[in-house]
């Protein structure tokens, strides 16, 4: 049986990681000196660390895992515009993050709905998404509580 079709879904989660990992780094120093920067650098270490794990399993598989990002993700996009715009309260870059955490989370809900992934691919997705949802959920209620008191 070959594994080409669960090292290219790997393969193309861990591309939308590295993306998520660096959208932290460029939201931690956009949010210098707030009381955000500390959530989105571990969050960004954390993705750094999932991205390392899932390579893993690209090479247990006999694959080349990818080591870059892609600048069409949609996290990359969504991440940038945290580079590019004239405003980085904490509103807008917790905005802009959670956009990100919304595209990532997408993307390895739709890799578990594949019907060709094998068993194994299956749950190693099923287990990275565990991190992916808690990045999510905690992006998203920062999210919820700075609207509600904004």
């Amino acid at each position: 049986m070959s594994n080409d079709h669960d090292i290219k879904t790997l393969n193309s989660l861990i591309e939308t990681v590295i993306d998520s990992a660096d959208g932290y780094t460029e939201a931690s120093k956009a949010a210098q000196g707030s009381r955000f920067e500390e959530i989105f650098r571990r969050r960004g270490a954390e993705r750094q660390q999932l991205t390392t794990e899932l390579q893993g399993k690209v090479r247990s598989l006999g694959g080349e895992p990818e080591n870059d990002g892609t600048l069409l993700a949609g996290a990359h996009r969504l991440f940038l515009n945290l580079r590019n715009s004239m405003s980085s309260d904490d509103t807008t870059i917790v905005d802009q993050v959670e956009a990100g955490e919304d595209h990532i989370k997408h993307k390895f809900e739709d890799a578990q709905r594949d019907k060709e992934l094998s068993p194994a691919t299956r749950a190693d997705i099923d287990q990275a998404y565990l991190i992916v949802k808690a990045g999510h959920d905690e992006i998203r209620d920062l999210k919820h509580a700075l609207h509600a008191s904004g």
